[in-house]
């Protein structure tokens, strides 16, 4: 059996009817995995879900509409995947928003607090509400996507760097608190990847032609790319691994742009 199978696994992943989180239930259901789809959009979430199961199987996927801002919307997501499939083994929280590009003296209260909300927040309620069925039954993984703007500062997305830091340590903490029951919480930190969400960032070709240059493969990540790293996270090749941030951003932040 390959380290990176997930037969017999459920594997809950938020904003997950495009871009990362798609590419990564569709990684997930290859390697044997049931998957949950989940965004906002009922539609969108059905038509991953059926893509998926025309490739993998009847019954790989269903399709459960939530808005990560709505905690009653995030427990409805839980209890109808486990009416669905017993039970979760592997929790990826996927989903974030950024609603303001520009400086860090321009972004309102309203606009902070979502970002804050949705990408720590609504993270602390998912992880709380699935946590307690892998500590009794002793096993499970939590990953986190959070971002290489957690690492460094920006005069653009600083809110969001903000979140995406403190994503981090929500994994160290809750690593510490549940590994001692087998339970393992980790984050995955993308740098420029093509996603709908950062393509304000990847459709301006003088930030493009910067974040490219400044990375040591010279070219923009693929959605593809970053679900490699939650299955290994998810599966027993990275049972030995804890409260840590997998970077996965072609060399961007260990390169200066030499």
């Amino acid at each position: 059996m390959s380290l990176f199978d997930m037969t017999g696994q459920v594997a809950l992943i938020t904003g997950s009817s495009r871009g990362i989180g798609k590419a990564t239930a569709e990684a997930m259901a290859e390697q044997g995995a049931k998957v949950v789809i989940s965004s906002r959009k009922q539609h969108a979430c059905d038509a991953t879900a059926a893509d998926i199961n025309a490739r993998f199987g009847k019954g790989t996927a269903i399709a459960v509409a939530a808005n990560i801002s709505s905690k009653d919307d995030l427990q409805n997501l839980v209890n109808e995947t486990r009416a669905a499939f017993g039970r979760i083994t592997t929790l990826v929280c996927n989903a974030a928003s950024n609603p303001y590009y520009g400086p860090g003296l321009g972004i309102s209260d309203e606009q902070f607090r979502k970002i804050m909300d949705n990408n720590i927040l609504s993270n602390h309620w998912l992880i709380s509400m699935v946590a307690p069925e892998m500590l009794e039954r002793g096993d499970g993984s939590i990953i986190i996507i959070s971002s290489i703007g957690g690492l460094k500062g920006s005069p653009i997305i600083g809110a969001y760097g903000i979140s995406k830091a403190a994503d981090m340590q929500v994994a160290r903490n809750f690593s510490v608190e549940f590994g001692p029951r087998g339970v393992r919480v980790n984050c995955i930190a993308p740098g420029l990847i093509r996603t709908d969400m950062a393509r304000a960032l990847w459709e301006n070709e003088e930030n493009l032609r910067r974040s490219t240059a400044a990375s040591t493969l010279k070219r923009i990540g693929e959605p593809h790319e970053i679900a490699g790293a939650a299955v290994f996270l998810a599966s027993k090749a990275g049972a030995f691994t804890t409260g840590q941030t997998i970077v996965c951003d072609g060399g961007a932040t260990i390169s200066g742009g030499a």
